[in-house]
């Protein structure tokens, strides 16, 4: 591959000078790269749009940590271009690349040197809306307001599963697997896996356990109520953002979504190398 974007979080590449040096480099060697700025709320006014990006790029450098690789993910999902995140932070998964190799990361992508790995993305709306967005990580249903738990009936494919009385639920792809699900006792398992991960969080009862579904599943969470005031209220966060409100009664679909996500990578380690490795930070 030749043509590049660079995407960098402005907050950790100051002065984007690890950017320009990647941009000089590549086109040192006969490449083409252009970069782009991600996700700083003070300055969102300069967050790169979808037409930013050249239509022959072949593979996005996302630099930053893994937060940044999964909003340039998400935003970027409809052209499914491959990923290679390099890591400015401090734990990453899904950053393979830190800064010292770098260089030696772009020489073999240029040489064609590396794999793809699919990771299976998820959709979400309320029930009645048409308007959707995508996680790369997990969409979790949570309490707003004051410290009270909500009560959710939890269906798969139109069948009630259960009832949960907790702060939430967390819906997470198997990328997802070891962020906020992990927090609230979910499985690990392989990113590269085609399955859901359900995960009451907080619940209110000594057997609420996480659940694993299909790929193919379809997750429906219905809003209800505990109070003779019915004013209970519930926010969406896809990825950690909240977009969305729901109040009692409505209902919000989750659904793996029609694109995937590519990770480029270099090596052929394997999930449970990189998991022992990232672990072993917090030791």
């Amino acid at each position: 591959m030749k043509h590049f974007v660079v995407i960098a979080n402005a907050y950790k590449d100051r002065n984007f000078a690890l950017t320009n040096k990647i941009v000089a480099y590549i086109e040192q060697k006969g490449g083409t790269a252009k970069g782009l700025m991600s996700n700083v709320e003070a300055i969102s006014d300069n967050e790169f749009e979808l037409e930013d990006i050249p239509q022959d790029t072949q593979c996005i450098l996302v630099l930053g940590g893994d937060g940044t690789l999964i909003r340039a993910a998400t935003r970027v999902e409809t052209l499914e271009i491959p990923l290679m995140g390099v890591n400015l932070g401090t734990l990453g998964y899904l950053c393979e690349v830190e800064e010292a190799t770098v260089f030696d990361a772009i020489d073999s992508l240029m040489a064609d040197k590396y794999m793809t790995e699919d990771r299976i993305m998820l959709t979400g709306h309320k029930r009645g809306s048409e308007t959707s967005r995508v996680a790369l990580n997990d969409i979790v249903i949570h309490r707003k307001g004051n410290l009270q738990i909500l009560s959710l009936n939890v269906y798969v494919n139109g069948e009630f599963l259960n009832n949960y009385h907790a702060d939430g639920i967390i819906v997470a792809t198997p990328t997802g697997s070891t962020g906020y699900s992990m927090s609230a006792g979910g499985p690990i398992v392989d990113p590269k896996g085609d399955m859901i991960l359900l995960t009451p969080n907080n619940a209110h009862n000594l057997t609420s356990k996480s659940i694993v579904l299909s790929g193919d599943d379809e997750i429906e969470i219905e809003i209800l109520s505990r109070r003779e005031q019915n004013d209970e209220l519930a926010c969406v966060s896809y990825d950690g953002d909240t977009t969305a409100e729901l109040a009692v009664g409505d209902r919000f679909v989750i659904s793996k979504a029609a694109n995937h996500t590519k990770i480029c990578k270099l090596h052929k380690r394997s999930f449970l190398e990189i998991l022992r490795k990232k672990m072993g930070n917090y030791s």
